[in-house]
């Protein structure tokens, strides 16, 4: 008689089976991520520093998009500009 022999494969299917689990895991979360793209960074709100030019503020970026799509005319433009005080550039 063989007592508590079962052929050996007892623990060494289930760790198999562990194993395989988590390497289909980790190869969806690769699949997941590589489909995905690149990671989106944060905004650019102007010229690095150091760059030589002045930054303009939000609210005149925001004013010079404006211009450019048409929603405002010169005259509402340059009243804006100077009512930020950042003057004509």
């Amino acid at each position: 008689m063989m007592w508590g022999y079962d052929g050996g494969m007892g623990w060494t299917a289930w760790l198999f089976g562990l194993l395989a689990i988590i390497g289909i895991t980790l190869l969806i979360v690769l699949v997941v991520r590589l489909s995905a793209g690149p990671p989106a960074g944060p905004p650019q709100a102007g010229p690095p520093p150091g760059s030589g030019t002045p930054s303009r503020s939000h609210a005149r970026q925001i004013l010079d998009e404006r211009f450019a799509k048409g929603e405002l005319t010169a005259e509402q433009y340059r009243e804006q500009v100077r009512t930020l005080g950042e003057g004509g550039e």
